[in-house]
C-alpha cells in the first residue's frame, strides 16, 4: 500500500519560509542571552549532518538504543497487542523504527517531522520495507499541537519518541510536550520513549563535541539556514561550535560562541555580538530513572517496563496513559 497520503505542509511564507522560523531567529537574537531553539537545526542538510552524528563512535545514544529495541521490541508488541497506529514524533530517517513496527504489527504508521523534503525521504523508505502498512506522513512541529490524519483517529495509539529528544526540553517544557502528546493519542494509549542517562561527563562532552567536527558542522549550518532562508550575512567564520556541561541543570549545552566582536543583519534587522558571547542553541538533559518516571507521571502518564543497557547508558520506557482524575 505504501504511502497512501500527501505530507500536510506546515504554513510557509510565498518564498517558503516557516514564519515560525523568522519569530524565533529575530526574538531569540534580541534577547540579552540570546538563543534559538534546537528544533530549527533540522533543514533538509542539518537532518542529513545528524544522521552523520549518529554513526559516531563518540555519540552512544543511537547504537544503544537500537540494541535496546532489537532485545526487547518484543516485550513492547507483547504489552501493547497489535493493531495500533504507531505514532512517531520527530521521525528523523526512521533507522529505529522499522524494529518496532516488526515487533508490533500495526494498523498504520504516522511520522511526524519537522522538515517536510527529509520526512518525505524517510517516508517513501521505510514504505517501500513495508508495503502493505498505510503510511500516513505528516509535516509538523510536534511541540505544538497535531491533527492526526482521520484515518487513524479511531484506531488506538502507540506514541515513539526515541533518541532521547526529551531531553532538548527543559523539564518545564517536556512535562507540556509530554501532556500534549498524552492529549493527541488519547485514552489507552501508550508511549514508548528514550531517556539518556546520567554518565561520566567527559564521555557526554565527548558526544557533542566529536573529534571529525560533524557535530560543529550541525550546529553551525543553523546559521548557514538562517542566512539562506532569511536574508542574513552573518559570517561563519566569525563562530565556533562549543559544548558544555551544567551541572546546575543535569545538561549538556550547545552554543555558537563568537570568536571576534561581530555585527550582521537578519531580515533587515541589525545585531552586534561580542567576542565570546554566544548563541545558545540546544539542551541535552541528562536523566536517572527515577527522575524519567517523574517526569512521565507528572503529564498523565504511567510507565509500565522500563529497559536499559548493560552499561545503565540510556533508557527505553513503556509508559501508558493514566487514568485522568480530578483530585488525589
Amino acid at each position: 500500500m505504501g504511502v497512501i497520503e500527501e505530507i500536510k505542509l506546515r504554513e510557509r511564507e510565498p518564498n517558503g519560509v516557516d514564519p515560525a522560523f523568522r519569530k524565533d531567529v529575530l526574538e531569540g537574537l534580541a534577547q540579552a542571552r540570546k538563543a534559538i531553539p534546537a528544533r530549527w537545526f533540522y533543514d533538509l542538510e542539518g537532518s542529513e549532518l545528524f544522521e552523520q552524528i549518529t554513526t559516531l563512535d563518540e555519540y552512544y545514544p543511537t547504537r544503544t538504543e537500537i540494541g535496546l529495541l532489537e532485545r526487547h521490541g518484543a516485550d513492547v508488541g507483547a504489552i501493547v497487542g497489535e493493531g495500533r497506529a504507531v505514532v512517531e514524533f520527530g521521525s528523523g530517517n526512521s533507522l529505529k523504527t522499522p524494529l518496532l513496527l516488526g515487533a508490533t504489527a500495526p494498523a498504520a504508521y504516522v511520522p511526524l517531522d519537522i522538515s517536510g523534503e527529509f520526512l518525505r525521504q524517510s517516508s517513501e523508505a521505510l514504505a517501500a520495507k513495508f508495503p502493505q502498512l498505510p503510511v500516513l506522513p505528516v509535516e509538523a512541529d510536534f511541540t505544538r499541537p497535531v491533527h492526526l490524519p482521520v484515518e487513524v483517529q479511531d484506531l488506538p495509539m502507540l506514541g515513539f519518541f526515541p533518541g532521547s529528544t526529551i531531553g532538548n526540553m527543559v523539564p518545564r517544557v517536556a512535562i507540556d510536550l509530554l501532556r500534549s502528546m498524552r492529549a493527541t493519542l488519547g485514552n489507552g494509549a501508550f508511549l514508548l520513549i528514550g531517556f539518556d542517562r546520567v554518565k561520566d561527563v567527559d564521555r557526554l562532552l565527548a558526544a557533542y563535541d566529536d573529534g571529525q567536527g560533524i557535530t560543529a558542522a550541525f550546529n553551525l549550518n543553523l546559521l548557514r539556514r538562517i542566512n539562506r532562508e532569511l536574508d542574513g550575512d552573518i559570517p561563519l567564520s566569525a563562530f565556533r561550535h562549543v559544548a558544555r556541561w551544567n551541572p546546575d541543570w543535569s545538561r549538556i549545552e550547545m552554543h555558537l560562541e563568537a570568536t571576534r566582536d561581530v555585527a550582521f543583519q537578519i531580515d533587515g534587522q541589525r545585531f552586534e555580538m561580542a567576542a565570546g558571547e554566544t548563541i545558545h542553541t540546544e539542551n541535552s538533559h541528562k536523566y536517572t530513572p527515577n527522575q524519567a518516571r517523574l517526569l512521565l507521571q507528572a503529564a498523565g502518564w504511567a510507565p509500565a517496563r522500563m529497559w536499559t543497557d548493560a552499561n545503565d547508558d540510556f533508557l527505553l520506557i513503556l509508559a501508558e496513559a493514566s487514568e485522568q482524575r480530578a483530585a488525589p
